[in-house]
């Protein structure tokens, strides 16, 4: 077996003692913190994880002491490899174990010679799809692992992809008619999106292809952003401003921009907005569960392989 397909994403702690390794990692990257100057980079970085990192831990406490996303991976993987039988399956995160150098010297260990790289961000975005992949690739270089290598950009557009989406969507509920569905999306900064990132854009092709394949089963659609940190401008409308429209109302969300259930989708959106959709006076409020390692979301991550 000289074949890989290595899954990419962002990571999240795997204990509390590595929240502060994951903040930390994640705000020295460029693609995140775009400041010109390594070192300044690093000293706002140190500054911004020391200041959220306890309230960051009080968040991984209520989800058991970790991020679910390595856990889902894992079981992700397993699933894969079942069905390729003719591939190694394995997984690289950004910001915490397993870093891509550990998945590269495993490569160079199994003498692999064909790497299929997936992100498993759906959108393209500088912080997210061009940061893992220019990690690994940089990565190999320093660890001198030469291997034919492929690569997938996004993969919104996938018919596969969306019809494990509209499934996972119909199945949360019983009578979809009488629910709102807000779409959200993790926020951006609204300076990289006027840089030219083409984020905001596939979002917004995303939400009319699930509209379109969804038709007149919910009451309306509805678009928000969630996650945003900072002063700074980001993307509008936020979620908490999206729910204000909603008093009185039914809503059902959709983590749009995420594949596999994390502390964004577990914490932010299962526990904090629940509490906010209480206090804004909504009839109810429910999150749908990411696709994680479902059948369909199988399916179409095979085929998305087989077709690179």
């Amino acid at each position: 077996m000289h074949k890989a397909l290595i899954l990419l994403n962002m990571g999240g702690p795997n204990n509390l003692q590595e929240v502060e390794v994951f903040l930390k990692n994640m705000f020295r990257d460029e693609n995140i913190l775009p400041i010109k100057g390594q070192l300044l980079r690093r000293f706002v970085a140190f500054m911004i994880t020391t200041m959220r990192k306890s309230e960051a831990k009080k968040s991984y406490e209520a989800l058991g002491g970790k991020s679910p996303l390595v856990m889902h991976t894992q079981k992700l993987v397993k699933k894969l490899q079942y069905q390729l039988v003719d591939t190694y399956v394995t997984f690289a995160m950004r910001y915490t174990p397993p870093f891509a150098k550990d998945t590269i010297k495993e490569m160079i260990a199994r003498n692999i010679k064909e790497v299929f790289l997936l992100p498993l961000y759906p959108h393209y975005s500088t912080t997210t799809t061009k940061s893992s992949l220019e990690d690994f690739y940089n990565t190999a270089k320093g660890l001198g692992f030469h291997a034919r290598f492929h690569d997938i950009a996004n993969f919104y557009e996938h018919s596969l992809f969306n019809e494990a989406i509209v499934q996972q969507i119909m199945q949360s509920v019983d009578n979809t008619q009488e629910y709102e569905l807000i779409f959200s999306a993790h926020s951006l900064p609204q300076k990289i999106v006027d840089r030219g990132d083409p984020y905001l854009q596939e979002i917004q092709e995303h939400v009319k292809i699930l509209s379109n394949l969804l038709g007149d089963r919910f009451s309306s659609y509805h678009l928000a952003f969630q996650s945003k940190l900072g002063p700074v401008k980001w993307l509008e409308p936020s979620l908490e401003e999206k729910l204000q429209e909603m008093k009185g109302k039914r809503v059902l969300v959709y983590p749009l921009s995420f594949v596999l259930d994390n502390s964004e989708t577990e914490f932010e959106l299962h526990i904090e907005y629940k509490e906010i959709a209480k206090g804004l006076g909504l009839q109810e409020y429910k999150v749908v569960s990411c696709l994680n390692d479902s059948d369909a979301f199988v399916e179409a991550l095979i085929d998305i392989y087989r077709n690179m």
